[in-house]
């Protein structure tokens, strides 16, 4: 399975990465009204397993290539993986609006989620699947948990 893909650097990997995180940085140095995310998290050793996921996820996606990785080419799978990111921004959005209800939260877990897997499948990069989906479990488990447990 590993012989189609070889060691390189997928620079839009970690561009998808950065922006997925930049309203995570925004809300870390300034608190949204009604700012629920603050809480002490209830579920700490699956936020540390979900991280840890993150990270390798963040790994495979950025340095193991696919030999037929579709590169710059935009298809269907690109516009979902941009469409869940735009999903994710509408939900900081609201988020800052001051609603916190469960579609929002779910609106800032799940699609940053599909943005990953999507891009994954994009570049043909499966064997990053398998953290992306525990990372996903994990997100969702631990912002249900958290927010509506």
């Amino acid at each position: 399975m590993l012989r189609k893909y070889r060691m390189g650097f997928d620079l839009k990997a970690l561009v998808l990465f950065l922006i997925i995180m930049l309203p995570t940085w925004v809300w870390a140095s300034s608190p949204a009204p009604n700012d629920v995310l603050r809480a002490p998290s209830a579920t700490p050793v699956l936020d540390g397993i979900g991280t840890a996921c993150q990270v390798v996820f963040l790994f495979v996606l950025c340095a193991f290539l696919h030999q037929n990785r579709r590169g710059t080419t935009i298809g269907p799978l690109l516009v979902l993986c941009i469409i869940s990111a735009l999903l994710y921004y509408l939900g900081w959005g609201l988020y800052y609006a001051g609603l916190t209800s469960w579609p929002v939260i779910l609106l800032m877990t799940l699609p940053p989620c599909l943005a990953f897997g999507f891009y994954a499948l994009h570049q043909r990069c499966c064997i990053a699947l398998v953290p992306i989906g525990l990372f996903t479990v994990c997100h969702m488990v631990g912002a249900m948990g958290n927010h509506f447990g």
